[in-house]
């Protein structure tokens, strides 16, 4: 058992890419690259470090296991490609720019200011592009009198792209603004209720969409208003050209809750125009 562990922690801080599936990580890079020569590494690799370790998100989700393993690699000074590609893996499971900055510079104050340096090096190239997409943000927030607020961090792995949440009331009904990045979207989910509940959405700035499960997408504009029943599977987002945001009405019901599922795929988005 001690080795398993200790090939698992190895195996942390190497390069070694993997597929992160809906529940499950799939990971198959140990027999590609090793199954021949270290069979037994490429197994603990394959199928407990990822197969059991990164998958058990249900104690701790992938956003928070790249901020442990970049502190890890980052306190060891260990600054090659493997950060790079665990860098990219943080990134897809929802470290925003403004967040790997603030990470790592706490960091240089207990690692070594060196050891910063050098990951900044490394985690500008990795969000180099957000740069602009900062500059945009910008610009959306100067379109709407609701503020942005900050990265929907409790909620990324049910969002594909960066999504921003700001509560705007929490007095007798609870309101909120959420805005989406270009393609930006939430997966297919369900409010449900045995009485009452449901949600309403009311586009604030810039272009959307709502969909329910077998029904054409419906276009959101500001002062759309869209009325989701409870118990109704659907999903809601940004279109691929424009920033969006819409204020989210919890309406009161009995036994509410919100059920996440699949997400929506490029294909069935890209079908949108």
């Amino acid at each position: 058992m001690k080795n398993k562990m200790m090939c698992a922690f190895i195996a942390l801080i190497i390069n070694i890419p993997f597929i992160m599936a809906q529940e499950k990580i799939k990971q198959t890079a140990g027999r590609d690259q090793l199954g021949d020569f270290a069979p037994k590494f490429a197994e603990l690799n394959d199928d407990i470090l990822f197969g059991e370790v990164w998958s058990r998100t249900d104690k701790l989700g992938l956003r928070d296991r790249s901020l442990v393993t970049i502190t890890s690699l980052v306190s060891q000074g260990i600054t090659d490609s493997s950060l790079t590609f665990h860098l990219q893996s943080a990134k897809k499971n929802g470290i925003t720019r403004t967040e790997i900055s603030e990470i790592i510079t706490h960091i240089g104050f207990y690692a070594g200011w060196p050891k910063a340096w050098a990951a900044f090096r490394l985690a500008k190239e990795v969000w180099a592009e957000d740069t602009a997409g900062e500059d945009a943000k910008a610009a959306f927030q100067r379109e709407m009198i609701f503020p942005i607020g900050e990265p929907n961090t409790a909620y990324a792995r049910y969002f594909i792209g960066n999504s921003y949440l700001a509560p705007v009331s929490r007095e007798q009904v609870n309101i909120s603004n959420v805005t989406f990045e270009p393609r930006c979207r939430n997966n297919w989910h369900i409010h449900r209720a045995t009485n009452g509940g449901g949600q309403m959405l009311v586009g604030v700035a810039g272009r959307g969409w709502y969909q329910e499960e077998g029904k054409p997408a419906v276009e959101i504009l500001p002062g759309t208003v869209i009325h989701i029943p409870a118990n109704v599977k659907h999903w809601h987002g940004a279109s691929a050209d424009s920033w969006f945001a819409h204020l989210a009405f919890e309406v009161p019901g009995e036994n509410t809750s919100n059920e996440w599922l699949e997400p929506v795929t490029d294909e069935e988005y890209d079908k949108l125009k």
